[in-house]
């Protein structure tokens, strides 16, 4: 009789379950366990915040599988609240604890997979410990949240680390009635956008009550009744109901670390292009792991439940067919529901580009996410970062009210398959008035980018823009707006120059001076730029994004500058 092939999977949820799954659908009579140390085995993590909001009002529509029907529908031994306490590479065996009945005993393996997900960071503040402090990662993290917010009417709310799982619960606490800080260290939310971005959305949170306190920075915590003070670095102190610590997660290593599998340079556990670790009969798949950025090249690991699920497709295939498939990695693409606006991101931000030193371009445009002339069409903001010397796409973010997920999974896709700003020109899109239009915002993102690699566009990001401007001698600055959009605003210095009028002022400015132009969006500004470089102009420079994005940048930096 032929020997059963026995796999052990360590960790359900994302990667580990879709492993299992997958194992049992191209190897029928294997013996297939997962060890589980929750209660849980396949639950919708990204869904929690959600559950606590009210949002998703049924518990257990948050559950994608049961232990029991993960067994009957797989044939898979599924063993929750078990927890593996250790790993024996050498004689292939684990050592598990039933955590209810405390009992431990070992199993053997031909094939091994981990699975151990991401851990909650908690700094060692004074006071952390406090009841009233909470993290969410779990379901019963969800449930001891939500039982806390629900039994409090008109609480405080504040939120530690204005990342993706912060400001989504920033916005379900809001709902609940909640009032709602949120903190962070860095000058900006959403630590992968650039900042013009996440000036957008910061305004758009402010708007809806959200309180931020950027550039600040937690000390401790110290009880005051039923209340909580926290203690800032600056001195500065703010009483509230309770805490949702967000400041991130990080790799579960301890399990690979004991059993000596190699851990690499962003602290995860190193895989090879096979998810194999450092041991062939080995893998590991999910938030645990680190693999080559695909734009970097650098180590790297991701806690997304998408590139989880895939890896333990790929995973499971190379466990039954010796090697078969290759993951290439994962390009971080992210996105967030922000009350009305919705914000994505993927590859990488022009701030990251920088650090590593690769060279990039960045472009900033403004379109409305279905013809403008169909109802309720809504501004969308596009920023692409792509290689100067073979027009790559590295980045990408979008920000609106409608139909930014499209537009950001069309972005996704082609830089993952390593596509230029020429492929993002000829992308074809379904185009209906409700829809798009006929040049899709995507499209315009590409030949705004074709402009500036041919030089027919020339563009100032807008932190840079004003000070060229006031350090460039004899320099002219032109707002091409009405008069109406320059009488609500501008920027000290400029004079107004409609683009209807301007071929007939050309006479009026002088051809060597240089010419700083800006409009609303960045559209009238190229148009003004194009008049004056073809009537013998040289040097005529165009704010990105225009006075709309410098103006709402100038304002976050003002205020991300003060802390509390």
């Amino acid at each position: 009789m032929e020997k059963k092939n026995k796999y052990i999977i360590i960790g359900a949820v994302a990667g580990g379950a879709s492993t299992a799954a997958r194992l049992r659908r191209l190897e029928e009579h294997a013996d297939i366990l997962i060890f589980e140390k929750g209660a849980y085995i396949s639950y919708a993590n990204c869904g929690l915040p959600y559950y606590i909001g009210n949002v998703i009002e049924d518990r257990n529509k948050l559950f994608v599988q049961t232990a029991q029907s993960f067994k009957e529908r797989f044939n898979i031994d599924v063993r929750i609240q078990t927890e593996v306490i250790s790993i024996n590479p050498e004689l292939k065996q684990i050592t598990a604890k039933n955590l209810i009945t405390e009992e431990q005993y070992i199993e053997s393996f031909d094939k091994l997979v981990l699975s151990p997900g991401a851990e909650p960071v908690v700094p060692p503040f004074p006071g952390v410990q406090n009841n009233k402090i909470f993290t969410l990662r779990n379901v019963p993290d969800t449930d001891t949240i939500k039982n806390f917010a629900a039994a409090r009417k008109n609480a405080k709310a504040l939120i530690i680390g204005a990342g993706f799982i912060g400001l989504e619960m920033a916005e379900n606490l809001h709902h609940l009635g909640h009032t709602i800080t949120v903190v962070e260290m860095n000058n900006q939310i959403l630590a992968p956008l650039d900042f013009p971005i996440a000036a957008i959305a910061q305004q758009h949170l402010r708007s809806k009550g959200i309180e931020l306190l950027l550039n600040t920075a937690v000390k401790s915590f110290e009880e005051n009744g039923d209340k909580l003070t926290v203690h800032f670095n600056d001195n500065s102190t703010i009483e509230t109901d309770y805490v949702i610590l967000s400041i991130g997660v990080r790799p579960d290593i301890k399990l690979a670390a004991n059993a000596g599998l190699k851990i690499g340079e962003a602290k995860g556990i190193l895989v090879n292009e096979y998810l194999q670790t450092s041991h062939p009969d080995i893998y590991a798949v999910g938030d645990a792991i680190e693999f080559k950025n695909p734009i970097t090249k650098k180590s790297m690991s991701t806690f997304l439940a998408g590139p989880a699920n895939k890896q333990g497709r790929i995973c499971a295939n190379n466990i039954v067919n010796n090697n078969s498939s290759t993951y290439n990695g994962a390009i971080n693409t992210a996105i967030v529901k922000l009350f009305d606006l919705t914000v994505g991101t993927t590859g990488m931000a022009a701030k990251h580009l920088k650090g590593a030193a690769i060279p990039h371009l960045v472009s900033t445009t403004r379109s409305s996410s279905h013809a403008s002339y169909y109802p309720n069409a809504k501004q969308l903001t596009i920023q692409i970062t792509f290689s100067p010397d073979t027009q790559q796409l590295l980045g990408a973010q979008v920000i609106g009210e409608e139909g930014a997920d499209k537009r950001l999974d069309i972005l996704a896709t082609l830089i993952k398959n390593k596509g230029t700003i020429y492929d993002l020109m000829e992308v074809e899109h379904a185009y209906a008035p409700p829809y798009s239009s006929a040049k899709d915002p995507v499209n315009m993102a590409g030949f705004v980018a074709d402009n500036i690699i041919n030089k027919t566009l020339r563009v100032e990001q807008w932190d840079i823009f004003e000070t060229k401007f006031r350090q460039t001698p004899n320099a002219i600055l032109i707002d091409v707006r009405n008069p109406d959009e320059f009488a609500g605003g501008a920027i000290e210095g400029a004079i107004n120059i409609p683009i209807d009028i301007l071929r007939s002022k050309i006479s009026e400015l002088q051809k060597d001076a240089p010419i700083f132009v800006y409009c609303a969006i960045g559209l009238r500004g190229y148009l003004a730029q194009r008049i004056l470089l073809q009537n013998g102009f040289t040097q005529v420079s165009n704010l990105s994004g225009g006075y709309t994005l410098w103006n709402t940048c100038k304002i976050e930096q003002g205020l991300s500058n003060k802390s509390i």
